[in-house]
């Protein structure tokens, strides 16, 4: 089910086929249907006939633009149980059912949805949702296992609020996940493996604010998507991920992902430090302010006729070149992959790349993504680029794209560095 789609190359038209499952979460699909809609696919909607009666037909069609059936037996002569399937450059089943989970894994065809699954030969994206109990059902996950053994992408749901009173795993991911995890999917088929299970990823991400008074502070413009991004994809790749977080431009908290929320540099250095002395892989994306204020003013500092007065700073902790003497000191695990970012301009010294080579051999880390920043780049786009350097002085350009696929870009040359075993000091 994990091959390439079948529109044409080149095009951002695409071909998805959205399936919509039995449960109460049906109504916030209507969400990611109008998400691929409004960014120009042809979504066609095949609801079960459980779903009908939480959501009707004409919402579906009016939100896709196009028919909806459910039976095989619908349009016959268009063969549609096999057309539909076939012409499909994504799969997005949501909310996926326990039942609806248990069917396909056993490669039942007795609706239009599940015969039309055996046909697909694109990337298929399962997003659960059902009560904690049917999620952590023996039963359950062990269908789960086996799509994606078929090669099919099943999403870790989030946590949250179920229906009634419940609160616990089983929550449908928020519609903009779902959609930019598909999007990922089309921009790269392969792009989701499960391959970090069962390890413990740790991620900073966002700004850090160093306070001059109760209502200033010295900040950047790092929004934290990069590193939301890397959380998000390690969880779905099976990892166990927890974020430590700045000052971030709220892009929503990642389904199955710890967040930890700081404000400082300092406190980001001691929470990262604690937490990396467990992790597998250590991802430094947070932009850090290099500097603070000596003193903080207990109230707010007013505007005086002399006009500001100076402010005297002092030198932050380097957390990711602190993380490294860490390992070398044997208080992190000596195979613990740590990974740095570095924000670059260019200067009369040299260019962004040549910065990052600077930096990589001052920090000591395994990767460093080098960014070019500034004129609207890397900080709160959608998009980035760049480069990864590795300690052992390769060099990989890192393309044009969604952060989301950066992210899995990067992830690959990082599951190629972790043990399969974890060696004991």
């Amino acid at each position: 089910m994990a091959t390439a789609g079948t529109s044409t190359p080149g095009t951002h038209r695409r071909r998805i086929l959205v399936g919509v499952g039995g449960g109460i979460a049906a109504y916030k699909v209507c969400s990611v249907i109008r998400h691929f809609t409004e960014a120009g696919h042809d979504v066609r909607v095949v609801p079960t006939r459980s779903a009908l009666k939480f959501i009707g037909a004409a919402t579906f069609e009016a939100l896709s633009g196009n028919p909806v059936s459910t039976e095989v037996f619908d349009d016959v002569d268009q063969v549609a149980h096999v057309r539909l399937g076939q012409g499909a450059d994504l799969v997005v089943i949501a909310p996926a059912t326990a039942d609806l989970m248990a069917r396909a894994a056993s490669g039942r065809a007795d609706d239009l949805l599940t015969a039309s699954l055996l046909t697909v030969r694109c990337p298929v994206l399962f997003v659960p949702a059902m009560h904690t109990e049917m999620w952590e059902h023996p039963a359950t996950q062990a269908n789960v296992t086996t799509l994606r053994e078929h090669g099919s992408t099943v999403m870790t749901p989030a946590s949250g609020r179920l229906t009634g009173t419940d609160s616990g795993p089983g929550r449908l991911p928020d519609p903009q996940e779902i959609a930019m995890i598909g999007e990922l999917l089309l921009e790269r088929a392969d792009a989701l493996p499960y391959d970090l299970s069962g390890r413990r990823v740790v991620v900073s991400a966002g700004g850090t604010r160093e306070p001059l008074d109760p209502v200033r502070y010295l900040g950047n413009h790092s929004s934290g998507k990069q590193g939301f991004a890397l959380a998000r994809a390690a969880a779905q790749r099976g990892a166990t991920v927890t974020v430590v977080a700045g000052s971030t431009a709220d892009p929503g908290d990642p389904a199955g992902v710890d967040i930890v929320r700081v404000a400082s540099a300092q406190e980001l250095s001691d929470e990262m430090t604690k937490r990396a002395a467990e992790a597998d892989v250590v991802i430094m994306a947070a932009a850090v302010a290099d500097f603070r204020p000596i003193s903080v003013a207990e109230s707010k500092i007013k505007k005086g006729e002399a006009g500001p007065a100076p402010i005297e700073l002092t030198t932050n902790p380097d957390i990711l070149r602190g993380l490294v003497e860490s390992r070398e000191a044997g208080r992190i695990p000596r195979d613990t992959v740590i990974v740095g970012f570095a924000a670059e301009t260019g200067d009369e010294r040299g260019g962004v790349l040549d910065h990052g080579r600077a930096k990589l051999r001052r920090k000591g880390c395994d990767l460093l993504v080098v960014n070019a920043v500034g004129d609207g780049k890397a900080f709160g786009t959608e998009d980035n680029t760049g480069w990864l350097l590795s300690a052992t002085g390769t060099e990989t350009a890192l393309p044009l794209g969604s952060k989301t696929l950066m992210s899995s870009r990067i992830l690959d040359e990082v599951r190629a560095l972790v043990p399969d075993e974890r060696v004991a000091d």
